[in-house]
């Protein structure tokens, strides 16, 4: 049989009213109790099942799924297979003179529109920067992914990942 406790502490008071308010905030004077009654919690998430992995570890890199990249001075499709795609690595833009620009495009065959751009103005010989990428994308039909840079002098390189089909079926590393 299980026995019922009354528990008295202002201090779980306080942080249930911050928490809950909807369940006795406003002065209310609600007790809280205890019981030595197990309640088994069933969870009914997929990821409870076992038949998908956490969003982090669907979304991780991996040797044969990974199509690597490096692309200077030129525009590169690198992918044209619909779905969710992870893009992973850095830009780099040393300067020598002029504007230098990196682009992650997507083009629908019409026109390419930038997603991602990584620029650096004239800042004076041998200055440089670098940026970290790590984004996801969605092609549809017809859609290609292309990264474009300006000059010698600018580069992109790192790997792209299908998470997930068109659908939304995840494609598990």
């Amino acid at each position: 049989m299980a026995q019922e406790f009354r528990i008295n502490s202002s201090t779980i008071e306080a942080k249930i009213n911050q928490l809950l308010p909807s369940q006795g905030g406003q002065g209310a004077g609600v007790d809280f109790s205890a019981s030595t009654m197990v309640i088994p919690i069933v969870d009914l998430t997929e990821s409870a099942e076992g038949s998908n992995l956490r969003v982090d570890l669907q979304s991780a890199l991996n040797f044969t799924g990974a199509t690597v990249f490096d692309v200077t001075n030129t525009t590169t499709t690198v992918i044209n297979t619909t779905g969710y795609w992870r893009i992973t690595g850095c830009s780099s833009i040393v300067t020598s003179a002029g504007n230098k620009l990196n682009e992650i495009q997507i083009d629908d065959g019409l026109a390419s529109k930038t997603v991602w751009a990584h620029s650096s103005k004239d800042a004076g010989v041998g200055n440089g920067t670098v940026i970290n990428i790590d984004i996801i994308v969605f092609l549809g039909a017809g859609d290609s992914l292309k990264l474009k840079t300006n000059a010698n002098t600018g580069n992109m390189i790192g790997s792209v990942r299908q998470l997930a089909d068109v659908n939304g079926n995840l494609i598990n590393p």
